[in-house]
C-alpha cells in the first residue's frame, strides 16, 4: 500500500503547478476588478476619465470567479470552514474518517457542480443570452465559473482524499512494524 501512495506523491508538483497558476489568475481578476472599479468610481466625478455601463457586471463577473477559484484554493490548504471543536475529544483515526467522509461529500458537491455547470454552459440561456450592457458578450461566462470550480474542487478534493487514506493506511503499516 505505501508505494501506491508514493506513486501518487509523485502528482504532488502537477498539483503545485495548479495551484500556483490558480492563485495567479485570482491576482489578476483582483488587479482587473480593483481598476475596472476604481476608473467607474473615478469617472463619476472626473468628467474626463470614462465611466463605462457595462463595468458593474464587469466587475460582478470578475468577483464570482475570484470566489471560486479561491474556494478550489482553500480546499487545497484545507482552509475551507468546518467544524472541528470535538476534534480534540474524538480519537485520532475516527476524525481522520469523519474528515475523508466529509471529503467525499465536497468531492460529489464538485463532481454534481461540474456536470450540471457543463449542461448549464451548453444550454440555449447560457449559448443565446447576452449581458445587458455589453450585447456582444455571451451570457457562457457568467455561467463558466460553474463548471470552473466543479473542476478545481474535484482536482483539489482529489488529492485530499488520497492524503487522509495515506494518513490513515501507511500509519497502520509504521505502527505494525514497530509493534514487530
Amino acid at each position: 500500500m505505501p508505494g501506491f501512495f508514493k506513486a501518487l506523491g509523485k502528482l504532488r508538483p502537477i498539483y503545485d503547478w495548479t495551484d500556483k497558476i490558480i492563485m495567479c489568475i485570482c491576482k489578476l481578476l483582483l488587479i482587473g476588478d480593483i481598476a475596472i472599479t476604481t476608473m467607474a468610481v473615478t469617472g463619476r466625478y472626473v468628467s474626463f476619465v470614462p465611466d463605462p455601463a457595462w463595468s458593474e457586471q464587469i466587475v460582478l463577473t470578475l468577483m464570482v470567479y475570484m470566489a471560486v477559484l479561491s474556494a478550489t484554493l482553500a480546499i487545497r490548504r484545507r482552509a475551507h470552514i468546518r467544524m472541528t471543536a470535538f476534534d480534540s475529544y474524538l480519537p485520532p483515526r475516527l476524525v481522520n474518517v469523519l474528515d475523508l467522509l466529509s471529503d467525499a461529500a465536497v468531492l460529489g458537491l464538485g463532481i454534481v457542480m461540474l456536470v450540471y455547470g457543463i449542461k448549464v454552459c451548453n444550454s440555449p440561456l447560457a449559448r443565446f443570452g447576452k449581458y445587458e450592457s455589453l450585447p456582444q458578450l455571451s451570457r457562457v461566462w457568467m455561467y463558466l465559473p460553474i463548471p470552473i470550480a466543479g473542476a478545481g474542487m474535484v482536482i483539489f478534493e482529489l488529492e485530499q482524499v488520497f492524503q487522509r487514506l495515506e494518513a490513515f493506511f501507511v500509519k497502520d503499516d509504521r505502527s505494525a512494524k514497530e509493534a514487530a
